[in-house]
């Protein structure tokens, strides 16, 4: 009877075990890293393009004809080169009523020279006369025939003469301009006359460099200031790219960057010469407007890896903003936010354990943290959302 309860007993006890383990949740399959202490870096990453760093526009010094450049881009000019020629522009042409009417107003202009050459002489007869006349005055008021009164107004009569025949003098001088000035605009149009015949400028380059851009390719007027050709020396390149304003502050002149995907097999090897004092306004892909300001790297690889780079090219420009030797790293991936702090959760004895973690700096992949945890501590990348601090878990096998 004895040995029969102990038989049901043990069944029991089996069946109780079948069922507890039936029952049972299973260990729930996660993948883990391991936290590593070594050298961190953070790094700000934007797409940035090149520039010339000195880039001079010719233009026209007046306006005029201009005949066509000849000039192509990617063409080597030298310091002084003849880049195009100019002829500065003509009056319009008039019909043959306004050229009448034009030689005409020269004929007046000339009947207006002879008046004013016979005003001019009569204005020195008249001073001849009141010269005469005061002294001849003196002589007799020498004598006491002549009134002092009377003769100082023979002085200034003298004198009024004086500014009469200077005033006949200006307005010959004014007649002889103007007939001049009647008469080119008749000469511009007569056949062969000078004004066809006018000398060319050599519009000329300031450096010696590499043609960039032809803004005027054929002949035909332009106007004073238009561009005409650009150029520039492609050894001088620079790198420009607008970061966030809150990177930007963590970004200081010498600063070492990298440039990739700009086509090359190799990355290029840069330096922060400026960070621009001034920001401005850009709206994101996400429609969302960010204060930017531009940085400016000079590019520091050998100019012949880079030969093939040109004026805006696109590039990706990563630069080191922070690097902290023997920091404690764990993936960002394993971090999750707690209310204003991270946290993730660590394996231990095959059971998930929540760890609260400070996070002083993060990059794309690693973050560095502050925390009693030690390299080799193994953690959970990714965990799902259904995992609890105590759960039973079991690495996933890859």
């Amino acid at each position: 009877m004895k040995k029969n309860r102990l038989w049901m007993a043990m069944g029991g006890v089996v069946v109780l075990a079948l069922l507890v383990w039936a029952f049972a949740p299973s260990a729930l399959e996660v993948e883990t890293a391991v936290v590593s202490q070594g050298r961190f870096e953070r790094s700000v990453q934007e797409d940035g393009k090149t520039r010339l760093r000195d880039r001079f526009v010719v233009s026209t010094p007046l306006s005029g004809r201009v005949a066509r450049i000849t000039l192509k881009q990617g063409d080597v000019v030298e310091q002084g080169a003849v880049l195009a020629m100019l002829w500065p522009a003509t009056s319009a042409l008039i019909d043959a009523r306004t050229q009448q009417e034009q030689r005409e107003r020269v004929g007046a202009m000339e009947a207006a020279l002879l008046r004013a050459v016979a005003n001019v002489e009569r204005a020195k007869a008249a001073l001849d006369q009141a010269v005469a006349d005061l002294k001849r005055n003196e002589t007799l008021a020498k004598q006491g025939f002549v009134s002092p009164t009377q003769y100082e107004s023979g002085r200034l009569t003298v004198r009024l003469r004086e500014k009469e025949l200077e005033s006949a003098v200006q307005d010959e001088h004014v007649t002889r301009h103007e007939l001049d000035q009647s008469r080119i605009a008749v000469r511009q149009f007569a056949p062969g006359s000078e004004g066809r015949q006018q000398r060319a400028w050599e519009v000329k380059s300031p450096i010696a460099g590499t043609v960039l851009k032809v803004n005027q390719q054929s002949e035909g007027v332009v106007l004073a200031g238009t561009p005409l050709v650009e150029l520039g020396d492609p050894s001088r390149m620079e790198v420009v790219v607008d970061v966030l304003t809150e990177d930007a502050a963590q970004i200081t002149p010498g600063t070492v960057a990298t440039l990739s995907g700009w086509g090359g097999a190799n990355a290029l090897q840069a330096r922060v010469r400026l960070v621009e004092p001034a920001a401005f306004t850009k709206v994101s892909a996400l429609g969302v407007e960010e204060q930017r300001v531009n940085a400016v790297l000079d590019i520091t690889s050998a100019p012949e890896i880079w030969r093939a780079l040109g004026d805006g090219f696109k590039v990706e420009v990563r630069v080191l903003v922070q690097v902290v030797d023997n920091a404690l790293k764990v993936p960002v991936s394993a971090l999750f936010p707690v209310g204003a702090r991270s946290a993730m959760f660590v394996v231990e004895d095959g059971r998930a354990q929540r760890r609260e973690v400070e996070v002083i700096a993060r990059n794309g992949v690693e973050a560095w943290i502050k925390s009693d945890l030690k390299p080799g501590a193994m953690v959970i990348v990714y965990p799902p959302s259904k995992l609890a601090s105590g759960d039973r878990v079991a690495t996933l096998q890859k």
